[in-house]
């Protein structure tokens, strides 16, 4: 990659995007970041970074991202999305995640100087494995085997990005885990639930486990797929498994705050979720607990 080169960003306003934008301004990249009419949390992205406000829906605001005046090699970044641990299906969802992706695959392909596009996906679209077997890399997706609509809109999305780089775009997909750390100016669920912790406003935990990862590390890891990814190759950006209870714990330790004592079990977690979706649904709210969560 030369000096005479632009980074094209979509997500920038989000957690993991706007930690990429941070960090390819610190590395002296030039960059263009796409964001949502009127985001708030778009004050945040640096004074010196280039914004264009628009629709991941609407190729034309696309088309306006991509309206580069001269002739300088363009690397893009998507890691634009709509996150829900909503697991019913959405067709807001499926059309940001699936159909916009299948705008940005096109500009790549319409912009003269492109030269690489990383898809960030997410490991919601592989298929979960029994307790204690390690997950791997594939290179196709099936949406099938996935429950909720987030993790088969991004199953769908990484397939057209693998389609396109059979066809001939240089394109790499990487799958970050969870995503935890500073700047979620956004207030993610993951940002949300640690906030609930550490104000002692959560009493009662589940017996579960995750895997999380540092943002600041998820966000070098996609900056060198752009460097060093492969066509046509897809990588997980993950970390340890911690279950709740130790992660908590941690908190506790860290920070003073109150101890979570009782821990339900998985399986009875999975019915009481079941039960607020149900009832959420009736009352048009907003579940605390969800299947998929």
């Amino acid at each position: 990659m030369n000096n005479e080169s632009i980074y094209l960003l979509t997500g920038a306003a989000g957690f993991l995007g706007s930690v990429i934008c941070r960090q390819l301004v610190e590395s002296g990249k030039n960059v263009r970041a796409f964001v949502l009419p009127g985001d708030k949390a778009a004050r945040f992205i640096p004074s010196c970074v280039q914004i264009v406000e628009g629709d991941l829906c609407n190729s034309k605001d696309i088309d306006s991202f991509f309206n580069i005046d001269k002739d300088i090699d363009v690397y893009v970044i998507h890691c634009a999305s709509i996150v829900t641990v909503n697991p019913e299906y959405n067709p807001k969802v499926m059309a940001v995640n699936v159909s916009g992706t299948e705008n940005m695959i096109k500009a790549c392909r319409r912009c003269k100087g492109f030269r690489k596009l990383v898809y960030v996906g997410s490991t919601g679209a592989i298929p979960t494995l029994p307790k204690g077997k390690v997950h791997t890399e594939i290179r196709r997706f099936n949406p099938d085997l996935v429950y909720d609509c987030y993790s088969k809109s991004k199953a769908e999305a990484s397939n057209m990005v693998l389609d396109a780089a059979d066809a001939g775009l240089d394109a790499c997909i990487v799958m970050p885990t969870g995503i935890m750390g500073p700047g979620d100016y956004s207030i993610s669920t993951t940002t949300e639930t640690v906030l609930r912790i550490l104000k002692g406003e959560m009493s009662i935990g589940i017996n579960g486990s995750f895997n999380m990862a540092d943002v600041r590390d998820l966000a070098r890891g996609v900056i060198s797929a752009l460097e060093k990814g492969r066509k046509g190759e897809t990588y997980i950006l993950g970390n340890e498994v911690v279950s709740f209870k130790e992660f908590a714990g941690m908190l506790s330790d860290e920070s003073g705050c109150r101890r979570i004592h009782l821990f339900l079990p998985c399986w009875f977690a999975m019915k009481m979720a079941a039960w607020l979706e149900r009832k959420a649904s009736k009352t048009k709210s907003k579940p605390l607990l969800t299947t998929y969560s």
